[in-house]
């Protein structure tokens, strides 16, 4: 009987002290919004590397890519979790739209059925996920199909989100529209690119992440 109450006290305290081990922060928006460009930034401020390839070139990133034990620090504060990049969500992936970059048709159509998996993979890993950072191109109307397929999907599984309007540093970004669009949420914007406001970023996300 003992032990068995000591085990329970145990694994009591451990939950306590432990919930946040394992945190999931998914990376989710449509392509080219700076998903990957975002997760370079964070694993080169946290750990000196990379995490991908960030391209101009639509679904670039097409599988799933995890990053273990990040940990990053604001202030006195300091949290720990995988950083999870997914493929960008598309409504529609035509393999033409390769065609128009320079691929080959062969290579494109391969790219477009892998860009479309990939997306399946990334609506299935909102289960996986405890938080979810979701990145806008803040030159880009927020008021989409694909961000509202997006939203739509974390409102559904209540989980923890932060809007991130992208490319800020751009003349035509309009981070006043994409906080118009998502009320409900913490909106902060930034350059992954170029790094601006990324403190800001972090500090944030101690607010969200859970």
């Amino acid at each position: 009987m003992l032990n068995a109450l000591q085990m329970f006290l145990n694994k009591f305290i451990n939950n306590i002290f432990n919930k946040k081990k394992h945190i999931k922060l998914g990376l989710y928006g449509p392509p080219n919004a700076g998903k990957t460009t975002l997760a370079n930034r964070i694993c080169q401020d946290w750990l000196g590397e990379d995490m991908g390839v960030a391209s101009n070139v639509p679904h670039e990133t097409r599988e799933i890519q995890i990053k273990e034990q990040v940990n990053i620090k604001s202030g006195n504060k300091e949290i720990s979790f995988n950083l999870v990049d997914t493929p960008g969500i598309a409504t529609r992936i035509d393999y033409e739209d390769f065609l128009k970059v320079g691929i080959k048709e062969k290579e494109a159509k391969k790219r477009a059925k892998d860009a479309t998996k990939g997306v399946i993979d990334s609506i299935k890993w909102l289960d996986e996920v405890d938080s979810v950072v979701v990145v806008l191109d803040s030159t880009k109307d927020p008021y989409s199909q694909v961000n509202i397929t997006i939203i739509g999907n974390l409102v559904a599984r209540d989980i923890p989100v932060l809007v991130v309007g992208n490319k800020v540093d751009l003349k035509r970004a309009k981070l006043k529209k994409v906080k118009a669009a998502f009320p409900q949420y913490e909106v902060i914007g930034i350059s992954a690119k170029k790094g601006n406001n990324i403190d800001d970023f972090y500090e944030t996300l101690f607010k969200v992440v859970k």
